[in-house]
């Protein structure tokens, strides 16, 4: 994996004496999609708000490029972007003004910056209204153009598909992975659905209690071993062709034979079947989905 561009250290957050985050430590790799999940209450926001600055650390540190949050903060957050909840615009400003006045944060973002987010996020036909009659995705839209405005090295999304339809959350599914694998970007998100974190992370941190309880690789390689379900007939037969073969494990489970094998055998496994003139009416691959997993690792609680 490529270099580190954050690094959590220790982080701990107490607030009126009761520890919101206890000793969190994790790294963010450049060209990684680090996904963030947790019940309600877990601390997803407290983490992020912390490490973009915009609450105190009570001890740790976040290292951001080598510059620490605590103690360099402008260094440290100049190249990252981010939204945390519900992006804060001047209402009575048009989308476009609002990123004009955010563009004076930073040196040299021309003119011609902002109609390139403008056009990524889909807002050219309302970008000269005023935000108070943007609809919720729409704001949130705005919020992710100002958070691309400098072309930030990280961003840190809280909720991002807050108030998306279906296309507009695909939209930015691709994106993102897009600027992960293709501008080398680190990307932090968080999200209540899960679904769409299993489709564009390729790791996921589960916290709870203020403590990060799993990490999950969501990229699966071809070495893994899978579990491949096939309906065959007769069922007597197959088992005794499957156990003839290598480093195999086999069991029968609601008419099915379930079959441990790594992904490059199941051809293999089908083609001996057949040569045993058994019929292989389906084969099926079997996962546990994130939300299965996230439901098992925090006992059914649930994701905000």
């Amino acid at each position: 994996m490529s270099e580190a561009i954050i690094q959590v250290k220790h982080l701990e957050k107490r607030i009126k004496g009761k520890t919101i985050i206890d000793d969190l430590s994790f790294d963010l790799y450049r060209g990684e999609v680090l996904g963030f999940l947790g019940p309600n209450g877990a601390g997803k926001t407290t983490t992020m708000r912390m490490m973009l600055g915009l609450i105190s650390i009570t001890s740790g540190d976040v290292i951001i490029d080598g510059h620490s949050v605590k103690n360099a903060k402008e260094k440290a957050l100049g190249r990252v972007g981010g939204i945390v909840e519900n992006p804060e615009m001047y209402k009575f400003l048009s989308g476009y003004d609002n990123l004009k006045h955010f563009r004076r944060m930073y040196e040299d973002v021309p003119d011609s910056r902002i109609d390139e987010v403008v056009e990524l996020v889909k807002l050219k036909d309302a970008i000269h209204r005023k935000v108070k009659t943007y609809s919720l995705g729409m704001r949130q839209r705005l919020g992710i153009a100002q958070a691309l405005l400098h072309r930030p090295d990280v961003l840190i999304l809280d909720e991002p598909t807050n108030g998306l339809d279906p296309a507009g959350i695909r939209e930015l599914r691709d994106y993102l992975r897009k600027l992960a694998k293709e501008e080398n970007m680190a990307i932090f998100i968080s999200s209540h659905i899960l679904s769409e974190m299993e489709l564009i992370c390729d790791r996921i941190l589960i916290i709870q209690n203020g403590k990060i309880t799993s990490t999950q690789e969501i990229r699966e390689t071809t070495e893994e071993v899978l579990s491949v379900l096939f309906e065959v007939e007769p069922k007597t037969k197959a088992l005794e062709v499957l156990h003839q073969l290598p480093d195999l494990q086999v069991r029968e489970e609601k008419g099915w034979l379930v079959v441990e094998a790594k992904r490059e055998d199941i051809p293999q496994i089908n083609a001996a079947l057949v040569k045993a003139n058994i019929q292989v009416y389906a084969i099926r691959r079997t996962q546990k989905s994130l939300e299965d997993r996230f439901l098992e690792l925090t006992e059914g609680s649930v994701v905000q």
